[in-house]
């Protein structure tokens, strides 16, 4: 029980990763790469400001606003300087990684004894519920997962309600029509470059915002931790997209986090069924493998029976 809460836990908090992807990937046609950066640049700017005593919420906004930098700079590279999208984010990403031992001052940064949000919730959820495990059908869960799980769950509600609520704005829906039709928005007088910076910006700073919760949920900020996490959240996009096989964005940003939730569980049982962790790069690899085969596999197979209906009737 405790890896199945400790899954959909970190499952919620990378959804904040996949919701970030989807707004480069799926609103601007962008595979960028900065969120390789950008996760890492969360937890080092969260774990360094509250080594130094700062407060968990005055970090983690700090980690946010970092991550919107970073997400601005590979922006205006791409939009002013001409840079090739793909190369900006390559170029941000190197960037950041020195940036990142400058912030910790070494390649990890322990949080063990300081406050982080997960102490909070923790405090908060002996206060409500009591020291005492709850059992759930017959397994003990202990107060902190349980708290530390609702309180990331409310969390990312809230997150995506606000995303939900920004998309159907003006600014919003000039952005969605920035990716799919360029040059119909500049006819309308918007400018592209100014919506693709903003909407980069957005998507590093819901990255690096996840990457400064899940330092203070794992308890350490290190730097090589954003490795792979741009395939992550692409999968969890794409897994997302077929399970709720729909284009509206409230559907579309539940399933981003149905994805990244169930793309943690697809982990997580693998792991139980005896994998070494050693092979934890090996599964992700292979679950992304089959996030982007099986939707377009089971698209050719409804396509042919579709046709093979229609030549039935004919003849």
């Amino acid at each position: 029980m405790t890896l199945l809460i400790g899954a959909l836990t970190l499952g919620l908090i990378l959804a904040l990763l996949a919701l970030g992807v989807y707004v480069s990937f799926r609103i601007f046609n962008i595979p960028d790469m900065t969120a390789e950066g950008s996760v890492t640049l969360g937890a080092s700017v969260a774990a360094a400001f509250m080594v130094h005593g700062q407060n968990a919420v005055l970090a983690t906004a700090a980690a946010a606003a970092a991550g919107t930098v970073a997400g601005a700079i590979t922006g205006i590279l791409a939009t002013k300087c001409r840079i090739n999208a793909l190369l900006s984010g390559i170029l941000v990403m190197t960037g950041l990684y020195s940036v990142n031992l400058h912030v910790m001052g070494r390649s990890n940064l322990p949080l063990l004894e300081v406050k982080t949000l997960a102490t909070f919730a923790e405090e908060f959820g002996t206060r409500v519920f009591g020291p005492a495990d709850f059992d759930v059908a017959g397994w003990a869960v202990s107060v902190r997962d349980a708290s530390v799980l609702l309180s990331v769950l409310i969390f990312v509600v809230v997150i995506c309600l606000l995303l939900y609520l920004f998309f159907r704005t003006d600014m919003g829906t000039a952005m969605r029509a920035t990716g799919d039709s360029p040059d119909m928005i500049r006819a309308l007088g918007v400018s592209v470059d100014r919506a693709t910076i903003f909407g980069l910006a957005m998507s590093n700073g819901l990255i690096a915002l996840c990457g400064a919760m899940i330092a203070q949920y794992q308890g350490f900020a290190d730097v090589q931790m954003g490795i792979g996490m741009v395939v992550l959240g692409i999968a969890s996009v794409i897994i997302g997209e077929a399970l709720v096989g729909s284009r509206a964005v409230g559907l579309l940003i539940t399933g981003t986090v149905m994805g990244s939730v169930l793309f943690r569980m697809l982990v997580a049982i693998a792991l139980r069924w005896g994998l070494s962790p050693n092979d934890l790069k090996l599964i992700t690899a292979v679950f992304v493998f089959a996030a982007l085969v099986l939707p377009n596999l089971a698209g050719r197979l409804k396509a042919n029976q579709t046709r093979r209906r229609a030549l039935a009737k004919v003849a």
